[in-house]
């Protein structure tokens, strides 16, 4: 494919299979990044050492970046940070799956209207969720699903330093295998618990890498796989075919543009309504239309308003620059950029603010394939001075440029949640946390709670959550953080039938009498 330096030779059908002019390696571009090695080293001794080597370095990498992973997230469970919006949801969901039983959400389905068997797939359709199951008849609780995300995440290393090896150099593919790793996105995903794109960034890499060494089969079967993440993964497909089509792959790229869009209508039109779902809930474009097709004509007949919407409100700004500067924007030179910017437009032109801001996990869903397309673009640019007679930057430039991705991933550290893990005070359990293990002690196993968000995720494990939205339903049970505010709201329960079995630090614990 148009971008590529040089095959690795396990994937010489690769360039070859999607089109490639530019498929000869310089000396320089070779798979090590330096002119001559595989001359240095007897063919099959020399290649065993230097795929065992890599293999040792990659799983070293992607164990630290776990562990990275984990360590943030855990902790945070610990010490009663992660919120009952959404982890609960997504545990009460897997604990289904790994039931044999239908994934109900009773917390989301009790707030919501919708009743205690409520079913995952009407919120967001997710059958990707089943895979995690057997984990939980390891361990049942939301603790397995922090685990899990931090491994998946850490799994995409592997294919963005496939890429990056196969397009820069080797020692450039280890940078930006880094710079992902701690890169802000990843962060913030990790720091607001678990969601269903940790699927997304493994997806993605291997969809991105194989397509782009021509190995169709497991490139498609990656793709597949996106389409049961989430009800709008079917644009990111469409997006990958819109990239496949013009770097050549034509027949290939219009197919997954059908699929990708065919997808997405039958998800949120069908599949989310026969399981009691509404399509619209979570996405409203009122000024664009009601579906997607709306939409389209929209962006073609007023293209100036369509255009002018991506920039009208100043967070939009703030993600529009600091999902390209990760690659110092240099992914804007790539036409796999065109694969990420279905999910971009989506968020930046629905009616809720929520999506337009960094502050969630939804900037996770394109990271790997704006990284990548920056190291395409960087390859493009370098070959574009070489034609136009600068001197010939060679490795150097190549390498300058991984650095300098690397050195901005390091730069967004501080401001993003990484940063916790070098505060001492992160650590250090909160003085309220004695009174918290004490409320939860008081909560028998198998009951109905209702629980504020620092108390559901840890009585997901062993009790049915729903959220303490001061909505009074009789639940037997509600563990709650409280201010003077609330005061009053308790007493009233107080009054109604409830006793108080514990009010300590303002952690009260309330049982209603009788049930």
């Amino acid at each position: 494919m148009d971008g590529t330096a040089v095959a690795e030779p396990e994937d010489t059908a690769g360039p070859a299979a999607n089109g490639a002019t530019e498929a000869a390696a310089e000396p320089e571009q070779q798979r090590d990044g330096e002119a001559g090695e595989s001359a240095q080293e007897s063919a099959p001794a020399g290649w065993f050492s230097r795929v065992n080597r890599h293999l040792v370095a990659l799983a070293a990498l992607c164990g630290l970046s776990a562990a990275l992973n984990c360590t943030l997230s855990l902790f945070r469970f610990a010490h009663f940070q992660v919120a009952t919006y959404d982890l609960v949801i997504f545990d009460q969901a897997v604990r289904g799956y790994s039931r044999f039983s239908a994934p109900t959400v009773p917390l989301r389905g009790v707030t919501g209207g919708f009743g205690m068997d409520y079913v995952q797939l009407a919120d967001h359709f997710s059958p990707i969720l089943a895979l995690l199951a057997p984990f939980y008849w390891l361990h049942d609780g939301p603790q397995t699903l922090l685990v899990a995300q931090a491994v998946l995440f850490a799994l995409a290393i592997p294919f963005i330093w496939k890429f990056t090896r196969r397009v820069l150099g080797t020692p450039h593919a280890y940078l930006v295998a880094v710079a992902y790793a701690i890169s802000w996105p990843i962060a913030q995903a990790t720091a607001v618990e678990f969601h269903e794109v940790a699927f997304v960034p493994l997806l993605s890499a291997i969809a991105i890498e194989r397509l782009h060494a021509g190995r169709w089969l497991p490139g498609l079967l990656a793709v597949a796989g996106l389409l049961l993440t989430k009800e709008d993964m079917g644009l990111l497909v469409a997006g990958i075919g819109v990239w496949l089509f013009v770097t050549g792959q034509r027949r290939l790229g219009t197919g997954l543009v059908f699929a990708g869009v065919a997808a997405f209508e039958v998800v949120r039109k069908f599949l989310i309504p026969l399981a009691g779902g509404n399509p619209a809930y979570y996405t409203r474009y009122s000024k664009l239309g009601e579906d997607l097709p709306q939409m389209l004509w929209s962006a073609v007949t007023r293209p100036h308003e369509f255009v002018a919407m991506l920039f009208d409100a100043h967070p939009k700004w703030d993600t529009w620059g600091l999902l390209l500067w990760p690659s110092l924007f240099l992914c804007l030179l790539s036409p796999l950029v065109l694969a990420a910017l279905p999910l971009i437009l989506e968020r930046l032109l629905a009616d809720s603010d929520n999506w337009w801001s960094t502050g969630w996990h939804y900037d996770a869903f394109v990271i790997v394939i704006l990284l990548m397309a920056g190291v395409d673009g960087a390859a493009r640019l370098i070959r574009w001075l070489e034609r136009r007679g600068v001197p010939r930057p060679g490795h150097g430039l190549r390498l300058a440029y991984a650095a300098a991705v690397l050195a901005v991933a390091v730069t967004t550290v501080p401001y993003r949640p990484f940063d916790n893990l070098m505060n001492p005070d992160f650590y250090r359990p909160d003085p309220r946390t004695p009174a918290r293990e004490e409320a939860m002690s008081l909560v028998p196993d198998g009951v109905v709670v209702e629980a504020t968000d620092d108390f559901g995720a840890r009585l997901s494990g062993r009790t049915t959550v729903l959220w303490w939205d001061y909505q009074k339903r009789g639940t037997p049970w509600i563990v709650a953080s409280i201010n003077d505010d609330l005061r009053g709201l308790v007493d009233s329960y107080l009054a109604e039938g409830y006793e108080m079995r514990l009010d300590r630090d303002n952690i009260v614990v309330l049982h209603r009498i009788g049930a």
